[in-house]
């Protein structure tokens, strides 16, 4: 199957728009850790090689990307917090730090937005793309930043809260971390929504 390309930017281009953003989150699925969005307006004659969904690419190449997507491209990420998680729901959490993560460009003509759906807080133009991180660069930009973005997150509370795996498991119910909460019980990272975590308590 051919990677992502950038045909969704050049027909808004087309038809006006200049600053096109990609957005795309991570971290819905996890038990613990905040849920992470990132916005990101490429440059059209500056577009690094390689981009693709993230999870098609190896930690060192991921790496190497962002490096040049920060280089080249205008970035803004943004997370909704456990708390947050926990109040609102996930899916509204995911787009409140889809919203955040748009706001903090400034000027956005349009969005791109990976899944189905626009978040509602959302008041400019916006496209849903499904599999978008595999089919727009844009996108695929977006999910690179935010994935390490938040990896890099869980490897911090990790080491304020080992024992979970979170520097490998990224906060996700592993087979460790579902002994871990056992064993040790949730954390204040812990999202108290998620049935496994509410059931310990």
């Amino acid at each position: 199957m051919a990677g992502p390309d950038f045909t969704f930017e050049q027909d808004l281009s087309a038809r006006g728009a200049v600053r096109i953003a990609g957005v795309d989150e991570v971290g819905r699925g996890p038990l613990a850790g905040p849920v992470t969005a990132a916005a990101v307006i490429l440059d059209p004659f500056n577009i690094p090689d390689g981009l693709n969904d993230s999870k098609a690419l190896t930690k060192r190449k991921r790496e190497a990307l962002e490096l040049l997507i920060f280089a080249t491209a205008q970035v803004c990420i943004a997370h909704a917090s456990v708390e947050e998680i926990d109040d609102i729901n996930i899916l509204r959490a995911s787009h409140l730090a889809m919203e955040r993560a748009i706001a903090g460009l400034g000027r956005v003509d349009h969005a791109l937005i990976d899944g189905n759906l626009v978040p509602r807080g959302l008041t400019l133009p916006a496209t849903t793309i499904i599999k978008g991180d595999a089919r727009c660069l844009s996108i695929a930009a977006a999910s690179i930043v935010a994935k390490i973005c938040r990896d890099r997150i869980m490897v911090e509370l990790a080491q304020h809260y080992p024992g979970y795996g979170w520097e490998t498991n990224a906060g996700y119910g592993s087979k460790s971390h579902m002994l871990a909460l056992q064993n040790l019980g949730p954390t204040p990272h812990h999202r108290r929504s998620f049935k496994p975590v509410h059931k310990m308590l």
